[in-house]
């Protein structure tokens, strides 16, 4: 009975150990099911605080993207406003250079014509007074001005203002020229040399002298050839503008200035505005 009771209390621990492995196999088989879930959900939880990380990260990048497009905005605005006033000024110095230019052109054609008139003035005078190796008479143009230099010999006697016959001669040639230029004014001048003049009751010095001699001629072209002598101007230079340092008689001379008249140039400078070839 005895070993009846044995074999039934092995049976019955026999039957308990099989029953305690099953539950601890299940158990096993669940804790690393829960292991697997628990696993995943880390993984996925990593992805989600790896994806909340690069999405803030994109979130600072888009912000500092959004300021750096507003600020490119805002430099294209200044830009453009700079580049409006850079073109309006640009354009501002183009007119002005091209009313400069303009304006250039215009005297340049005054010029040009003044020269041109200067020129035929040159080329009567040469024609009427002849023989120009004479050094006695001399035609030059300086600064667009027309000069006819006669020497003293040849005009007065030494030291008198009362002109010669042979000098009449000249001057009414000179004269012939400039009645048949009404648009041009001229003066006479008198010039002497460094001798001082010994005074008398009517020529004190030198500049009486100069300014004896060219009112002598300025008398015979208006009195006896016909100029008009609101076109005349009678001036004494005495011996303040020599023409050589070593030969006086050279200082000793009249000249005749001949120049257009001031209202005249301006009118070709007009003439010139008007000119299509310059507008």
């Amino acid at each position: 009975m005895k070993k009846i009771i044995l074999g039934c209390l092995g049976v019955t621990l026999l039957l308990s150990s099989c029953v305690s492995s099953k539950k601890y196999a299940n158990l096993e088989a669940k804790q690393k099911e829960t292991q697997d879930l628990l696993n995943s959900a880390t993984v996925k939880l990593n992805t989600c605080l790896a994806n909340t990380s690069r999405m803030q990260t994109l979130e600072e990048q888009n912000a500092f993207l959004k300021a750096n497009n507003q600020e490119l905005i805002n430099n294209m605005g200044n830009l453009t406003t700079l580049t409006s006033k850079g073109a309006a000024n640009l354009e501002k110095s183009l007119e002005s250079l091209r009313e400069k230019d303009l304006t250039i052109r215009k005297l340049n054609d005054a010029i040009t014509r003044r020269d041109s008139v200067n020129l035929s003035l040159v080329q009567s005078l040469k024609g009427v007074l002849g023989n120009l190796d004479d050094e006695d008479i001399e035609i030059s143009v300086e600064k667009g001005v027309v000069f006819v230099s006669i020497s003293d010999k040849l005009l007065f006697s030494s030291g008198s203002y009362n002109v010669t016959s042979k000098a009449k001669e000249v001057l009414g040639k000179v004269a012939k020229v400039v009645n048949n230029k009404p648009d041009f004014e001229f003066m006479v001048e008198g010039h002497t040399d460094t001798v001082p003049y010994k005074s008398n009751a009517v020529i004190k010095d030198n500049w009486d002298l100069s300014v004896k001699r060219a009112t002598s001629v300025v008398r015979i072209l208006q009195n006896e050839f016909g100029v008009d002598p609101k076109r005349m101007t009678a001036a004494g230079r005495s011996e303040y503008i020599p023409v050589s340092a070593t030969d006086k008689s050279k200082n000793r001379r009249t000249r005749i200035v001949v120049l257009p008249k001031i209202d005249q140039f301006y009118s070709m400078i007009e003439e010139g505005m008007k000119d299509p070839k310059i507008n």
